[in-house]
């Protein structure tokens, strides 16, 4: 250990003027928190929890904290640190916090390395600015933790439906109306909610927020808070992950998933009982393992089931707590691929991102551990690190397919359109021109063409025999004159 050490002195020596920091995503089950301690290990660096549910403390089974035994004496941040009856940190509040800790741990002369899977947390604290609605603000909330909104309480028309939403929307901001697919609810439901909190259209602050962007590009600030920024991603074929998600979720009932959610449970009881109303669509009440438990608990209660139908009602839970955590580990590739990689390529930084591959546990050290140690070593010393696709085969499909998508549009709002031979309607430029290049569009095209056709003829066929009856009903009146 203390060779090491003196292997990297000259590199951290300059640390303070450096002022580097390491992000660690990926979907849940990947091995973040692992490679998260590696490095902090090897590097001198202390850990801060960019998880959402991690933030509570007594559950760390529901929660998936990772255990003290593994944590290797370094010091972990934001972790198990708010009692269970608070209310989830906003992003803003979780921003300002994490930006404190990471210049308390430049101070000390140690490395930040901030890991966790609510991604709009990190990005939020790695980038200088986001657009509303565009990555760190009430819709990742509910993207992440609960698909209900405690706004709906004070904006009632929230909860209407989606058509009924497009119509307000299009009185108060047209140009955001016509952005939406109008089964869009969700997006729609949000432009009405920042028109409701601001009392200024959605569009209008979109627009000052890219002029913004635009000026910091332009004093070269750039819109990447540190300049010294690595973002690893661990990831893992989907097959792959899925199985292992499955075996993961096995583990953590056997670890005592089930006592965890029986405690959560208990505790809304007796609140219940105290008259105090909890808040269940937000906080640590929308985690995955006690939700999908929480009918089962109330029907233990009531005990009105038999015992088979209590066992049916528990294993289906568990199918649940499986299919959800499957879904989750989706949404949070998803979120890597589409709005971390976005805010990455506004930024002119997508260089910073480094995919290592997961899938083969057993060659953890040579897949993950010595790679990504080699480039936070040459970022340390100044160096070139090396080509991001360079390091898999993974890591090359999926950032050669992002790449070959182009460069990310700098308007923030797209348009609406909708096809009147295929009977489709799309959200933005992009999905048009390829639903335009379909073969479905194409076909629709054909056969509308084949429609016309046929029409045209029969319509001139009509017009003959109109004439020809005509003809004869002219000539009917002459000889009869």
């Amino acid at each position: 250990m203390l060779s090491t050490i003196r292997t990297l002195l000259p590199a951290l020596r300059p640390l303070q003027q450096m002022n580097p920091i390491i992000a660690v995503l990926g979907a849940t089950g990947t091995g973040k928190s692992k490679l998260a301690v590696e490095l902090a290990s090897r590097f001198n660096g202390e850990i801060i929890n960019g998880d959402a549910m991690q933030m509570y403390r007594g559950l760390p089974i529901i929660t998936n904290q990772i255990p003290v035994e593994e944590r290797n004496g370094i010091p972990h941040h934001l972790l198990s640190c708010i009692d269970l009856d608070a209310e989830a940190w906003r992003v803003g509040l979780f921003k300002r916090e994490a930006l404190r800790l990471v210049d308390d741990i430049w101070s000390r002369g140690k490395i930040p390395v901030l890991v966790g899977g609510t991604h709009y947390y990190t990005q939020a604290v790695l980038f200088r600015d986001q657009l509303v609605g565009e990555g760190v603000d009430d819709e990742a909330e509910r993207e992440q933790l609960t698909e209900f909104s405690s706004t709906a309480k004070k904006w009632p028309i929230l909860d209407e439906a989606p058509e009924i939403l497009l119509e307000k929307l299009r009185e108060v901001d047209p140009v955001m109306a016509a952005r939406w697919h109008p089964k869009d609810g969700r997006k729609i439901r949000r432009s009405l909610e920042i028109f409701f909190q601001t009392g200024r259209p959605a569009s209008e602050i979109y627009k000052e927020q890219m002029v913004q962007k635009r000026e910091a590009l332009s004093q070269d600030e750039g819109l990447l808070r540190f300049p010294n920024t690595l973002v690893f991603w661990v990831h893992a074929e989907k097959g792959i992950l899925n199985s292992r998600l499955d075996s993961r979720v096995d583990d953590m009932i056997e670890q005592g998933l089930m006592a965890e959610a029986q405690k959560m449970s208990d505790y809304l009881q007796e609140k219940s009982a105290q008259g105090v109303e909890v808040d269940i669509t937000r906080g640590v009440w929308v985690s995955i393992g006690f939700k999908e438990l929480a009918k089962y608990f109330e029907a233990v209660r009531q005990g009105e089931l038999s015992e088979k139908e209590l066992d049916d009602l528990k294993r289906t839970s568990l199918q649940q707590i499986r299919t959800a955590t499957r879904q989750y580990g989706s949404s949070q590739v998803k979120w890597i691929r589409n709005k971390l990689w976005r805010a990455l390529s506004e930024a002119g930084e997508t260089r910073r991102l480094y995919l290592f591959d997961s899938s083969k546990v057993q060659d953890w050290g040579k897949c993950i551990t010595e790679p990504s140690e080699n480039i936070v070593q040459l970022m340390l010393q100044n160096e070139p690190t090396p080509d991001p696709k360079s390091l898999s085969q993974l890591a090359a499909d999926e950032f050669g397919a992002k790449e070959a998508q182009g460069q990310v549009k700098k308007d923030a709002i797209g348009i609406c359109y909708t096809c009147d031979v295929c009977n489709k309607t799309l959200a933005g430029d992009e999905q048009w021109n390829v639903h335009l290049n379909s073969h479905m569009h194409k076909r629709g095209l054909r056969s509308a063409k084949k429609r016309k056709a046929r029409d045209e003829y029969f319509r001139q066929k009509e017009r003959e025999q109109e004439a020809s009856e005509n003809t004869e009903k002219a000539e009917q009146a002459v000889d009869a004159s």
